[in-house]
């Protein structure tokens, strides 16, 4: 069993029908639709609640009839499918649960869960309740966790959107045991052209919009959108797609989807562009040079591909 401890006061907690409980027995943090809360919902992350809350099943492979996320967890991990017998997982940013779902079917591993939106009512509506399974609503600078606890820390997509990459990277590090396990991934800067891109042109602008209002403009302009895309494609001037307002459909998209699924992963790509308050991407040597700082051994760097070309930079790491 992992340590429950209040970032707050430093007592330790307990878990409860009702929340988790104090040393006098009081419920600090309620339990509120599968997931004890230990932060409050008004944060930075609205967007993500918003986002993952709306689109609860489109990234749940066995929902969506794909296996990405599978692949990808494997691919970035090198875990052993059905092993991990009796070890403990934290999992950092884990949204609607897409890989959730993928450690709770295909690992034998108990995991504790953190988003610090209400994408965690979506994570448990999707995957909940299971007996491998605990969900919190948590800051990752204000984890209830006792350091060094956790055999494995595994934290993808999430990174960028933090305000203090380092010290989220710190962060995670912290919770991993002498001799356990670090996966990350993140927003990468490939080059000097990163950043020449519609969605950093315009992020200033639409972050500020009215989240409701942002995903109603994306839903009623995107036919005309991926029209432009397309067509850009065809005459061979693709180039140009990095100044329209959509997502990379050919580089970050998985194939085989319905038209209905590919419309509807598109709509959601492109909010999660443009509504986070924060989107830091890092160089790949940067975010390794952090984790071996922050005192992790045998650093793993690099670009994994999976499903066919789609590619992640990701950082493995074992704690000294």
């Amino acid at each position: 069993m992992i340590e429950l401890i209040d970032p707050i006061s430093k007592q330790r907690l307990e878990e409860s029908p009702e929340g988790l409980r104090n040393e006098n027995g009081i419920v600090v943090y309620p339990l509120i639709n599968g997931a004890y809360r230990v932060a409050a919902s008004d944060n930075y992350t609205s967007n993500f609640g918003l986002e993952w809350n709306t689109f609860q099943k489109t990234q749940i492979d066995k929902f969506s009839g794909n296996t990405v996320s599978e692949e990808r967890l494997f691919a970035q991990t090198n875990w052993q499918k059905n092993g991990l017998e009796g070890e403990t997982i934290l999992e950092v940013g884990s949204g609607a649960g897409r890989f959730s779902q993928i450690m709770l079917d295909h690992t034998k591993a108990t995991l504790y869960s953190v988003d610090y939106s209400e994408a965690v009512e979506a994570n448990y509506r999707n995957n909940g309740p299971h007996e491998r399974f605990k969900l919190f609503q948590a800051s990752i600078y204000e984890l209830p966790f006792k350091q060094a606890s956790f055999d494995r820390v595994i934290c993808l997509g999430v990174l960028q959107h933090t305000p203090d990459f380092k010290a989220s990277v710190k962060a995670l590090v912290e919770m991993v045991k002498p001799g356990g396990e670090l996966v990350i991934d993140f927003y990468p800067i490939r080059n000097v052209f990163t950043k020449v891109h519609g969605k950093y042109l315009l992020r200033p602008i639409l972050k500020r919009v009215n989240h409701h209002r942002l995903m109603s403009l994306i839903r009623n302009n995107i036919d005309f959108l991926i029209s432009i895309y397309t067509f850009n494609r065809r005459i061979g001037l693709g180039v140009f797609n990095r100044f329209v307002p959509i997502c990379e459909i050919e580089r970050t998209l998985p194939k085989g989807m319905t038209p209905e699924q590919l419309k509807e992963w598109i709509i959601l790509d492109t909010f999660d562009m443009f509504s986070p308050e924060y989107d830091q991407p890092q160089r790949l040597s940067t975010v390794a040079k952090w984790v071996k700082e922050f005192g992790m051994a045998d650093v793993d760097a690099s670009w994994v591909t999976y499903h066919g070309k789609l590619e992640a930079p990701t950082v493995r790491g074992r704690k000294v």
